[in-house]
């Protein structure tokens, strides 16, 4: 039988049991896949936690995920088996098998390997869509990125300095500072260490950045304001360090004029269109070199638990993928 991690209960790492399941079998317009790779996110430990909620316990935890078709399911004409996908809006990757709607799966080009596409599906997206959607970065504009080592941060600020933005990203140690500069940042700030906000401030002149990327969420909030110049944007789209807590939308009006969005890939990718146009663009600067996917850790599917430990404690840098 085929292996996966269950939850039984929300809670703390141990949570997650490694356990015999059955074979899953594709319904209409699904597909099964065997899987080579599966990518770790944050929103692992959210579902794990309770913190979001899946539709029902137990249930597989994981988004995102490559390998191969093994079996298809009604009315399924645009994937064949023994092709080679890849998913960032699955449920339940943390199996050897998934199985997927076809909605949200996108064919691996020949240049884009299994790993890397794990690695990157989920975060390579959500980079694309802050970069080229939330606010588009364009030449010569001064940008600011939070926890820039991340697994989103480097790909992002490599990507935005390929657009020609000054990145200036800030990291919570000395050794992923060196790590953000090696990834396109320009400046790196040790927010933990010094004011950020001031920082920015002094880099740019006094002007402040037309926008600010935060997966940080509590730490970084509401200091993150302090550093746009009028009209910006402050694009929080996760909260590594705890939610941010209600705020009293008037502080937008009191920073200059200033616009708060918390979007979701999910959204981004909500249609067959979208999900192949922004996978494209994706592609394109991964196989051109441009923006290269920092594989830092590999991990086998049993050792889930630890994997999640590690992410949790903010000690990971770069992308985690886990093999079956």
């Amino acid at each position: 039988m085929p292996k996966a991690i269950r939850v039984h209960e929300y809670g703390g790492p141990e949570a997650m049991a490694y356990e015999d399941v059955p074979s899953p079998q594709p319904g209409p317009g699904q597909i099964r896949v065997r899987q080579t790779a599966i990518g770790v996110n944050f929103i692992d430990i959210y579902f794990r936690s309770g913190a979001y909620k899946a539709s029902s316990l137990p249930f597989t935890l994981g988004k995102e995920g490559a390998g191969v078709v093994d079996a298809l399911g009604e009315g399924v004409t645009d994937f064949r088996v023994g092709e080679r996908v890849a998913y960032a809006g699955a449920t339940g990757t943390y199996a050897e098998e998934v199985v997927v709607d076809t909605k949200g799966v996108v064919h691996l080009p020949d240049a884009i390997s299994d790993e890397t596409a794990a690695a990157m599906m989920l975060k390579g997206l959500t980079a694309q869509y802050l970069l080229r959607r939330t606010y588009r970065v364009q030449p010569g504009d001064t940008i600011l990125f939070h926890a820039a080592a991340g697994g989103v941060g480097l790909i992002a600020t490599q990507w935005a300095k390929h657009l020609g933005a000054t990145v200036i990203g800030t990291v919570g140690s000395a050794e992923k500072a060196e790590l953000a500069r090696a990834h396109g940042c320009d400046h790196v700030i040790l927010y933990r260490d010094e004011d950020f906000a001031a920082r920015v401030r002094e880099i740019t002149g006094g002007k402040g950045v037309p926008v600010v990327y935060d997966g940080v969420g509590k730490a970084t909030f509401p200091a993150s304001l302090d550093c746009l110049a009028p009209f910006g944007i402050f694009a929080s789209f996760g909260s590594a360090s705890g939610p941010i807590e209600a705020f009293d939308i008037g502080i937008l009006a009191a920073k200059g004029s200033l616009f708060a969005t918390r979007p979701t890939l999910f959204t981004h990718i909500a249609t067959r269109e979208s999900l192949d146009a922004n996978a494209a663009e994706l592609f394109e600067v991964v196989a051109s070199g441009a923006v290269k996917i920092p594989i830092h850790a590999r991990a086998k599917l049993a050792d889930a638990a630890q994997v999640h430990r590690d992410l949790a404690g903010r000690q990971t840098t770069g992308a985690t993928v886990m093999i079956p």
